[in-house]
């Protein structure tokens, strides 16, 4: 899977980096620093973090243009 970050619509909230640390670390107060190759077993933790995302900034899998790669 792979996953995409729109980095001018996040807010830094940091929900991602939360839910899903191996994937979004925040990176000072609001530098948000993501894995685009979602590493394995991080799938779920990934799709959860897409869901929690208050501005609706992160996408992955097909919405990602990448597919299931």
């Amino acid at each position: 899977m792979r996953v995409v970050v729109d980095l001018n619509r996040c807010q830094g909230y940091a929900q991602c980096a939360f839910l899903a640390p191996r994937v979004f670390e925040l990176h000072g107060e609001e530098a948000l620093l993501y894995t685009p190759a979602v590493p394995d077993g991080q799938r779920e933790r990934v799709l959860q973090a897409v869901a929690a995302c208050p501005v609706q900034a992160i996408m992955a899998g097909e919405q990602a243009g990448a597919g299931e790669l």
